[in-house]
Formats: structure tokens, C-alpha cells, sequence
């Protein structure tokens, strides 16, 4: 019995430590599972998108003229090459090249990229143009959000669309940035 107890507070101890990190940091918590579209045509979603708008993310510090190019596999996997340029339009440019694969394959609106195996991240499509000339990339936890379009600039009632439904969603979209576009 001596024993017992040492072995209960370590046991306890872990379950604390691993359920922590579970837990939510933020106000988002109460928020109702993050909706993404009914259906996406991989093959009408294929090709360059301009990035309008998106949460400031470490990654992508000191970037302008974002794009991401999407080019769908005979398997069915999404093949990401996302480019800008370092500061200014005529800066270096930075690209690198992911794999995404689709998680929900009844809307293939819920994907998974990885741009460094083995770390996949979610990569939801929660809002997109019936015409797919614009759509709207984020994440369950709210913290990653992308607003993009296939041409560099998009008009502002559109834009302002975008963020109303976001708002809906529980996006804080006052986070978001507009990216520097030429």
C-alpha cells in the first residue's frame, strides 16, 4: 500500500500533464465545430490562387505577393507549391513545396498538408466562390485563416462578404492582414 500512492500522483501527474495539452488557450472554446463547404471539385480548385488576406503566422514573415499553385495527382493527393517574395515585389523570391491529402472525401473540403514530413496540418475549405474565384482556407482551432483569390486583388463588397460569414463562424477577423498584392 506504501507504494500506492507515490504511483497514483505520477499517474495523475501524467494524465494532467497529457490532458493539458488538449485543453483550449483561447475564448474559441465554446465555439461550435468550425463548418467548412458541402463539395469541392479538386479539379476546378487545381491551379494558382493569390492570398489576399490572412492571420499573421511566423512562416510567413516578410511576405508579399503570396500564392499558393495546387496541382491535383492521378492518386487523388494535392501537390502545394506556395511562393512570395521577401519584403518587396522585386525581393527574392521563397517558395516551398508540400503535399496535401483529403481527410473528408465526401465534400473534399477537409484536407491535410504537410510541407515537412511527418507534421500534417488541417487545411479546411470553409468558404468558396460557386465560380471558384475565391475561397477561404482555415483551421478547426480558428487560429490559421486564409482569404484567397485567383486574381491578385479582390473587390471590396466581396471581401466584406467574406469576413461577415466569417464573423459567423467565430473567426476573430480583426487578426487579419491584408497582403501586399501588385
Amino acid at each position: 500500500m506504501a507504494n500506492a500512492l507515490p504511483t497514483r500522483i505520477v499517474l495523475l501527474a501524467a494524465l494532467a500533464l497529457v490532458t493539458s495539452g488538449c485543453a483550449t488557450t483561447t475564448s474559441r472554446h465554446s465555439l461550435p465545430p468550425l463548418r467548412t463547404v458541402a463539395r469541392v471539385d479538386l479539379a476546378r480548385y487545381a491551379g494558382t490562387w493569390f492570398e489576399i488576406a490572412s492571420f499573421p503566422q511566423r512562416f510567413q514573415a516578410g511576405c508579399v505577393a503570396s500564392s499558393a499553385t495546387y496541382t491535383v495527382a492521378s492518386d487523388g493527393a494535392v501537390t502545394v507549391v506556395n511562393r512570395c517574395r521577401d519584403r518587396a515585389f522585386d525581393g527574392a523570391e521563397r517558395s516551398v513545396v508540400g503535399r496535401a491529402r483529403v481527410i473528408d472525401p465526401t465534400s473534399n473540403a477537409k484536407l491535410e498538408v504537410s510541407f515537412q514530413w511527418p507534421f500534417w496540418g488541417a487545411y479546411w475549405i470553409v468558404a468558396l466562390d460557386p465560380d471558384y474565384r475565391w475561397a477561404v482556407v482555415g483551421h478547426p482551432s480558428r487560429d490559421y485563416l486564409w482569404i484567397l483569390s485567383r486574381t491578385p486583388q479582390l473587390d471590396t463588397n466581396t471581401y466584406e462578404a467574406i469576413l461577415t460569414g466569417l464573423r459567423q463562424q467565430g473567426y476573430e477577423v480583426e487578426r487579419l492582414r491584408r497582403t501586399p498584392q501588385p
